[in-house]
């Protein structure tokens, strides 16, 4: 085999857009959110249509809900499932979560108990989904928690059951882990390990910051030596595909995103699961 290179990119974000034109030889990937597309105005389906003649795109979701025991919200389903097709994505992404319960939003990524029903509820729902979006491959992506709800398995043992139960992979939030394994006293390397070698397909590089005695996943901050720490070894478990920076809030000059961007790069090349 020849040499497998990761690639590295970032979470699209509008105020970027000039410098992500001028730059686009030293990004690889783009991560977009589904959601940003919904407006169907021509400004909006043209600049859709610029990112897919230059870039790789991945969309991901935010409102698909995925663990609602109701089933999926149709309207956001076909929305979702138009910005896939014209974003000519190979891959799309979604959370590990439920964003409605009763038909209504509750404005946020809410975590589900980790049992055997939910499985069920997450299958049942991906079905549905595929059969709107089409036979692309996808990946679920572990979400940083406000409180553990606990159940029949622990994290990595769902999410490794969740795999081998619908074909998906898992987008592996890097950051996540870290929040997580702060806030609820665990092993995040011994988290990574649970996980199935070929489980994870993708990797999410993020900051946070602590309030008080509570450290947030705020995606506010630059990514931290131990996210990087943390990253080199999912690399070396995984040799995922791809990793993606994400800069929600506070957004930095486009210089040192870039920067993130090319660190996630050159950690990938010094790793030789991923050569």
């Amino acid at each position: 085999m020849g040499e497998r290179r990761v690639l590295a990119g970032y979470s699209y974000r509008r105020a970027y857009a000039a410098e992500t034109y001028a730059n686009r030889e030293r990004i690889d990937v783009l991560e977009i959110v589904a959601d940003h597309f919904f407006d169907r105005s021509r400004e909006c389906r043209r600049e859709l249509e610029m990112l897919a003649e230059h870039f790789t795109l991945v969309p991901h979701g935010l409102d698909l809900s995925l663990g609602s025991a109701e089933g999926l919200n149709e309207e956001y389903l076909t929305r979702f499932a138009d910005v896939v097709r014209r974003s000519g994505a190979k891959r799309w992404s979604e959370h590990v979560a439920f964003t409605r319960a009763g038909g209504i939003s509750i404005g946020h990524l809410a975590p589900l108990p980790y049992s055997r029903e939910t499985l069920e509820v997450l299958e049942r729902n991906l079905e549905r989904a595929r059969r709107v979006i089409g036979d692309l491959p996808c990946a679920l992506e572990n979400i940083a928690a406000p409180i553990a709800l606990g159940g029949e398995f622990d994290e990595p043992e769902f999410l490794s059951a969740l795999v081998a139960r619908s074909g998906c992979k898992l987008l592996l939030d890097v950051e996540n882990v870290h929040a997580n394994a702060l806030n609820f006293h665990f092993d995040a390397d011994a988290y990574l390990d649970a996980l199935p070698h070929d489980a994870v397909v993708q990797l999410h590089l993020a900051g946070g910051e602590w309030n008080g005695e509570t450290y947030v996943d705020s995606h506010a901050r630059t990514v931290s030596d131990d996210v990087w720490r943390l990253a080199r070894h999912a690399y070396e478990r995984f040799a995922p595909e791809a990793a993606i920076v994400e800069r929600d809030e506070d957004l930095p000059p486009f210089t040192e995103l870039l920067r993130e961007v090319e660190r996630a790069r050159e950690l990938a090349d010094m790793v030789p699961a991923c050569r």
